[in-house]
């Protein structure tokens, strides 16, 4: 079982470079305003140059007009779009772009309204009311399994080095999403809880095989 990795809320090419070097899978950019973390195209443009073509740079939105994401897909270089608001299934249909759409899971999410959107994997994280991801909150792990059965599951929401390992074993994602769990402050990464972060999730998948850790 292999288990992807993205890091999220990247605004320092060095960060980046850490999150590359001890394996990461893809790396996000907010473009949402709103976000602590938010960078703006051209400046994830410089960072996105520097990554090696293995790496997926992906950028997050949070009810953006389709034409402004795909136009800051074109500036930034981001090669897949993630939908992190009240986006509807329809706008799907007007991206050129690998979708992930993001869902959080208040006490009224129903897991099986995933099916609706036509989108290249699913994400689910967890639910505060003080902002759009990278609040550290919890996802409801027993929801994100049910809606790993209707599309590609990435796991996101309140994972740390100390939990993620459980997360997977708990709930078989095709991916885990991290960013506040490897933080210094937001949008200051610090490279020792990466490194401790995906040894977990390394481990996980070991254990999964029946391999030593």
């Amino acid at each position: 079982m292999i288990v992807r990795v993205k890091i999220c809320g990247i605004t320092r090419s060095e960060d980046a470079r850490a999150a590359v070097d001890l394996g990461a899978d893809a790396v996000g950019f907010v473009f949402f305003p709103g976000s602590k973390r938010a960078v703006t195209p051209e400046h994830a443009a410089k960072i996105v140059a520097t990554l090696p073509p293995f790496v997926t740079p992906v950028g997050v939105f949070v009810d953006a007009p389709a034409e402004e994401m795909l136009k800051t897909a074109e500036t930034s270089g981001v090669r897949c779009l993630q939908l992190h608001g009240n986006e509807s299934p329809e706008i799907l249909n007007r991206l050129r772009l690998p979708v992930i759409k993001a869902f959080r899971t208040s006490g009224e999410f129903d897991p099986s309204v995933v099916s609706r959107f036509r989108a290249a994997a699913v994400m689910i994280d967890g639910y505060s009311e003080d902002g759009y991801g990278g609040t550290g909150t919890r996802a409801d792990w027993d929801k994100a399994a049910k809606a790993g059965r209707y599309a590609p599951l990435i796991l996101s929401g309140g994972l740390r080095a100390e939990n993620v390992a459980d997360a997977i074993r708990g709930v078989h994602p095709y991916a885990v999403d991290v960013s506040s769990g490897v933080e210094l402050s937001p949008g200051v990464k610090d490279p020792r809880l990466i490194a401790a972060f995906m040894r977990a999730v390394r481990s996980a998948e070991s254990a999964a095989e029946g391999r030593p850790p």
